[in-house]
């Protein structure tokens, strides 16, 4: 009894769109989870002899500043990415910012956007409040989980 052939169990072109948005962001490791199934790709990369960046479009203030030593993962009011790609502050280059810190947010209200796999993601406020500060800068690379913004 000769048995069928099984089905390939890794998708290749979603290997390579996660390899493609690694080269494009310059992150070292993705990982992602869909309907059960989780692929991660990583790569060992040295780390460059001279890193050059440009300036944020728009300087990036904050107010009432958090102690350095404090787990903002932990802070009751953090806006955390809820995927790895780029974070941005406005819906395109040169347009006014989404918020700016001190701005009051009511839930559902669009914070920033993520771009991952060339989609932009709206990430709403989860709940109403003031932005009290602003953890990226415009166009940076963000992980899975990593604090965004804090409201209070």
């Amino acid at each position: 009894m000769a048995k069928a052939p099984k089905a390939p169990i890794v998708d290749r072109e979603l290997i390579e769109e996660l390899t493609k948005l690694l080269d494009e962001t310059g992150l070292t490791e993705i990982e992602i989870e869909q309907d059960g199934q989780r692929v991660r790709v990583a790569r060992n990369a040295a780390p460059p002899s001279t890193v050059t960046r440009a300036a944020p479009a728009m300087p990036m203030p904050t107010a009432q500043p958090i102690a350095a030593t404090a787990d903002l993962s932990k802070h009751p009011g953090v806006v955390a990415s809820p995927m790895v790609g780029t974070a941005y502050v406005a819906p395109e280059p040169g347009a006014k910012p989404f918020v700016e810190v001190g701005s009051q947010v009511k839930a559902g209200d669009t914070l920033l956007v993520v771009e991952a796999m060339k989609t932009m993601n709206q990430i709403p406020a989860p709940r109403a409040g003031t932005v009290i500060q602003i953890l990226f800068e415009d166009g940076q690379p963000v992980e899975f989980g990593q604090p965004l913004i804090i409201i209070e």
